[in-house]
């Protein structure tokens, strides 16, 4: 049966599990960066694929402007351009170019409008043009536009909104040459909040028609004629079926775009070189051409996830060689729902996990994990333009890990805490017990004893303060040195009453004996730690070290072993000051008790002999704090 704080740790692994799979669903605008983010890094880590051959762009870019002249050039010599490429076997000739106003040369001679519209009617060129989104003007629209026929197919009784953004107005070319090409279709492409641009529309609706972009009329034109339709799959996703072939969009029939690498990846050449130069053999035969232009002050740049100058015409470019090769990124029918699924999966698996194999291998599992959702994510991409978004899943899984960790964290420092205090009642009850032998032999031994552990407690604190000591003396040795302090006696256990118990002073002999008790304190507390099987215990080295040392001096003339300044451990030392303090200030048999000036005096006579110095000048500070300890404990 699992135990309460497994069950604890579980549930706080299962919990940031849940939310997340709710914001899976829900997608709040929050989390917008981060789901662009994911996908750049996804795209990034696919690849790219290289352009079918089938697409390649004319270039109006500074050579053309040094060899030709500044932009805009004469409509006529637009015209020659287009009839150039038509001669060199372009199939369909696309221009990501607008002619809203005159020719300025229209009226000195033959009109440069009326020549380009005449190049038009020959047919093969699809007439670019922008939808605007503005709040309608009431002005009549006078644009002439080449809706695409298209059948819409919804699921059953859905009457949902319709699966294209409603445009306003229009920006266009001029009406003798709208009217004069045989195709035309929409600029339009907007980035993403975060300015880089990630899907164009394909379709877009205007006066209730519906029309195409650029790149998809283009494809369309490069065809034989063939039945167009878009189906309604759901609030998120739509299909375009362009005879046999199905193009993956999203709700509003946007196409992610798959770029085929950075700027200048499709085949360029410069509108100057095909107007005066011979380009290659072959290099627009049958091939969809855009003509746009590039040239600094006239280009239209956009960041996307490959590169931040990606110029307008390469985009357009970019939306066909996707529809000419079938080769799309898509979004899967139910992608939200398998994301949220796998959120639950692997958040729930990953607390069973946690909860059977602990943080260590857990942590091991949760990365093994994240590398998986990742390269399952890219390969997906890589392989068959399928994008499942690793953020999700990834956010379950860390949120889970570490709301399992810190639940864990807290609930052993609890565990811990309270270890810590059993162990201290325990270690309270030890000298507790210990004491109350050494009360039943001698009473006034028990008193002197409990006295020391407050003199112990304030003299450490205070020798804390001394570099030299500090880093031995802890708040945690402190309290334990303390705790431990009235064991110092422990082995008068050992010792006969009559000893103990004699109203005058000890002769040789007795004294003596008497001096044995150190050692026979130690030995009670090493006999204890063998049975009890404990090795390298700091409670019980501390204790030995208490019990066995505070009768040595500082010169080497005390007992029993006759140790030497910094030979004699630090507990030793605090002790041995402690208890000669307690000794002559408390009344004995054969004394009366000294004054604590006297005691003070009688301590500073032996700094340097009996007292570590910097124990001394310790207790000269706080000397004062240990007589109102003295006299309390008496007047109770």
């Amino acid at each position: 049966m699992m135990s309460a704080p497994r069950r604890v740790v579980l549930r706080c692994g299962v919990l940031p599990t849940l939310v997340v799979a709710v914001l899976s669903l829900y997608r709040p605008q929050l989390l917008t960066s981060l789901e662009y983010s994911t996908y750049d890094r996804v795209l990034r880590g696919a690849g790219t694929r290289p352009p079918g051959g089938r697409v390649a762009i004319v270039d109006v870019d500074e050579r053309s402007l040094a060899a030709i002249g500044q932009w805009p050039w004469r409509r006529d010599l637009v015209g020659r351009l287009i009839a150039r490429l038509r001669d060199l076997g372009a199939s369909t000739i696309a221009l990501d170019l607008m002619f809203a106003e005159p020719d300025r040369s229209a009226g000195a001679g033959a009109n440069p409008d009326e020549a380009l519209a005449r190049t038009l009617q020959q047919g093969g060129v699809v007439l670019g043009y922008g939808l605007t989104f503005d709040p309608p003007s009431g002005q009549p629209n006078a644009c002439v536009h080449h809706p695409v026929g298209l059948a819409i197919v919804r699921r059953g009784d859905d009457q949902g909104e319709d699966p294209f953004f409603e445009a306003t107005g229009a920006a266009c070319s001029l009406p003798v040459l709208a009217q004069a090409a045989q195709a035309s279709g929409f600029l339009n492409a907007a980035p993403d909040p975060d300015g880089r641009l990630r899907r164009v529309p394909l379709l877009l609706a205007f006066e209730d028609r519906v029309y195409p972009a650029l790149a998809l009329a283009a494809v369309v034109a490069s065809r034989p004629p063939e039945p167009i339709s878009l189906r309604v799959i759901n609030v998120n996703a739509t299909s375009l079926q362009l005879g046999d072939h199905v193009v993956p969009l999203d709700g509003k029939s946007n196409l992610l775009l798959r770029y085929r690498g950075p700027r200048r990846t499709f085949p360029s050449v410069s509108a100057a070189e095909v107007l005066g130069g011979q380009p290659a053999a072959g290099l627009f035969k049958d091939k969809i051409v855009f003509v746009g232009t590039t040239a600094l002050g006239t280009r239209d740049v956009v960041a996307t996830p490959i590169d931040t100058q990606f110029g307008g015409v390469e985009v357009q470019a970019t939306v066909a060689d996707n529809l000419l090769q079938d080769d799309f990124i898509r979004r899967p029918e139910h992608a939200s729902a398998l994301e949220t699924l796998l959120v639950l999966g692997l958040g729930v698996a990953a607390a069973v996990f946690v909860g059977r194999f602990g943080f260590s291998w857990g942590a091991v599992g949760v990365m093994a994990a994240l590398a998986t959702i990742w390269a399952g994510a890219i390969g997906l991409v890589s392989s068959g333009g399928a994008f499942l978004s690793p953020l999700f899943p990834t956010l379950g899984l860390l949120s889970s890990f570490v709301a399992m960790a810190i639940a864990g964290y807290v609930l052993e420092h609890r565990r811990a805490d309270k270890a810590g205090k059993e162990r201290a009642v325990s270690q309270k009850l030890m000298v507790q017990a210990l004491l109350s032998l050494t009360e039943v032999r001698d009473a006034e031994t028990g008193s002197h004893s409990r006295r020391t552990q407050e003199y112990a407690r304030i003299l450490a604190s205070e020798l804390a303060r001394n570099p030299a000591y500090s880093t031995y003396l802890t708040p945690e040795r402190i309290d334990l040195l303390a705790n431990l302090a009235p064991l110092h006696d422990i082995g008068k256990v050992g010792v006969p009453d009559r000893l103990l118990n004699k109203p005058g002073a000890l002769t040789p002999d007795e004294l003596q004996e008497m001096r044995k008790h150190p050692a026979h304190g130690r030995d009670v507390i090493a006999h204890a730690e063998r049975d009890a099987g404990a090795q390298d215990d700091t409670i019980l080295q501390m204790a030995k070290e208490i019990v066995y040392t505070h009768h040595e001096k500082w010169d080497g003339t005390g007992y029993p072993q006759g140790l030497r300044g910094a030979d004699i451990p630090i507990p030793g030392r605090l002790m041995a000051l402690v208890d000669v303090y307690d000794a002559i200030t408390s009344r004995r048999l054969y004394r009366e008790p000294m004054s604590h000036d006297q005691a003070v005096a009688f301590i500073v006579s032996g700094r340097g002999t009996h007292f570590d110095p910097s124990v001394v000048d310790a207790f000269l500070l706080v000397s004062v704090h240990l007589k109102e300890v003295s006299v309390a404990a008496r007047v109770h």
